[in-house]
């Protein structure tokens, strides 16, 4: 994945205390990471990620780290962008995968119909274009990119959800997207 991106990988543990733990994880991440001589990959301790995740966050591309890490870090990376709204995530494997929005359940919004779909459909996009890849089947991938393209123009176009500053609703924004299919 590093390869068809950036090349760089930022592996983020807290070996340095949890030593048997995050110990192995990143003795068998340096591991993998000394297959791929074309990829750069340089370690933080999770600290260090979340500050530099708000002040640096173009320093990161792909990030390889815990589950626990990784909800930590994809949630202050929403943020960043904006909205936890507009941060899709994945947990992928070879054979499976799995794709959710990062926001969770958002409670306090449920039924109100404000709450941003960006993150939701985003998942869709990433699916197919994930299961595209894998089943060498370029219609998926080519769906799930029409998504994104969709999603984005929605975005700039400024009809935006509350989170964001706008006043569309979940199924506004949504009809949004779909006029853009």
């Amino acid at each position: 994945m590093a390869k068809a991106r950036r090349g760089k990988v930022t592996i983020v543990h807290k070996a340095n205390v949890l030593s048997v733990t995050d110990g192995l994880f990143r003795a068998v991440a340096r591991e993998v990471a000394s297959k791929y001589p074309g990829v750069t990959v340089n370690e933080m301790y999770i600290d260090s990620a979340v500050m530099d995740m708000v002040r640096r966050p173009q320093d990161f591309d792909i990030v390889l780290t815990t589950n626990l890490y990784g909800d930590i870090l994809s949630d202050i990376a929403a943020y960043v962008t904006g909205s936890i709204g507009l941060a899709p995530s994945a947990n992928m494997g070879d054979s499976k995968a799995m794709f959710e929005p990062v926001h969770g359940a958002a409670f306090d919004i449920a039924g109100k119909g404000i709450a941003n779909p960006t993150a939701t459909i985003l998942c869709i996009s990433w699916m197919l274009k994930w299961w595209g890849s894998r089943t060498n089947s370029g219609s998926y991938v080519t769906a799930g990119e029409v998504i994104e393209r969709s999603v984005l123009d929605a975005l700039s176009s400024g009809k935006l959800t509350p989170d964001l500053g706008g006043g569309l609703t979940t199924d506004e924004f949504t009809k949004e997207v779909l006029a853009r299919l």
